[in-house]
C-alpha cells in the first residue's frame, strides 16, 4: 500500500524516479525498489516524504505493540490534533502518528471520552486510504472488530449524506465494513462507558440504533451527533 502511495504521488507531481529520489536523499535504484515494495519505508523517510512530496501520514510505520501501550486522554487527543482533527484544533499537537495506529489506539481504551470517540468517525472518513489489512487483523486480534465497524458504519453514514465525499472514500469505507462483518463478535459490551448499571443496559438495548445493535455494542451514538464529521 505504501509503495502503491509513493508511485502515485510521484506521478501526480510529473517527477520521473530519479527526480523523487533526489527529494527524498536516496538513490534512483532504491525508489524504485521502494515503489516496488521491495524496500521499507523507514520512520525517517516517511517523515521525510510527508514533508517534501505531501505525502499522506498513512505512509508512517505502524508498531502492533504501540496499540496496547495505556495512552491519557490528554496525549491521544494531541495525538488527534496533529492528524487535523478540528475539533482539537487549538491543542497543542503530537508527533504525527499513522492513522491506522491512533485509530485502534483509541478504540482499545475503556472508557472512550465523548470528545475523543467524536472524533473517530472523522478520521476513519479523512483517512480511508488507512491499511485495510492491518487494521482488520489487528482489531481480530485485540477483539475490537465490533467497535471499529460500528465507528466504520458512522463514517459511512456521513459519507453517503455529505456530497463532499468522493467515491474512492465511499468504496474504501464499504469495503472494509464488508470485511469486518464477516468477523462481527457474537458478544455484547458496552462502547464508551467502563461501567453502566443494570437500568443503564437496559435503556441503551431499548433506544440504540440498528447499527449499534448491529455490531452488539451499547451505546446511543448517532452519526447526526457528530460534529466534526466533515
Amino acid at each position: 500500500m505504501v509503495a502503491q502511495a509513493l508511485k502515485a504521488r510521484r506521478k501526480q507531481l510529473g517527477l520521473t524516479q530519479k527526480n523523487a529520489a533526489e527529494r527524498l536523499g536516496v538513490s534512483q535504484p532504491y525508489w524504485s525498489l521502494l515503489e516496488k515494495g521491495l524496500r521499507p519505508l523507514t520512520p525517517e523517510l516517511a517523515s521525510k516524504a510527508m514533508r517534501v512530496m505531501k505525502l499522506s501520514p498513512t505512509v508512517l510505520p505502524v508498531s502492533a505493540s504501540r496499540v496496547e501501550e495505556p495512552i491519557s486522554g490528554e496525549q491521544l487527543a494531541r495525538e488527534l490534533a496533529a492528524l487535523g482533527y478540528p475539533g482539537f484544533a487549538y491543542m497543542k499537537k503530537a508527533w504525527k502518528r499513522n492513522p491506522a495506529e491512533v485509530l485502534l489506539r483509541a478504540l482499545a481504551q475503556e472508557g472512550l471520552e465523548a470528545r475523543l470517540f467524536e472524533a473517530l468517525p472523522w478520521l476513519v472518513l479523512h483517512y480511508a486510504e488507512m491499511d485495510r489489512e492491518w487494521l482488520v487483523r489487528e482489531a481480530r486480534m485485540r477483539n475490537l472488530t465490533n467497535r471499529l465497524g460500528f465507528v466504520v458504519s458512522l463514517a459511512c453514514e456521513v459519507a453517503q449524506k455529505d456530497g463532499r465525499a468522493s467515491l474512492l472514500q465511499k468504496e474504501s469505507l464499504t469495503a472494509l465494513l464488508t470485511e469486518l462483518g464477516r468477523g462481527r463478535l457474537a458478544q455484547e459490551e458496552p462502547f464508551g462507558q467502563s461501567a453502566m448499571t443494570e437500568a443503564e443496559q437496559k435503556w441503551l438495548r431499548e433506544h440504540r440504533t440498528e447499527n449499534a445493535k448491529y455490531w452488539n455494542l451499547l451505546t446511543d451514538w448517532k452519526a447526526e451527533w457528530l460534529q466534526y464529521a466533515r
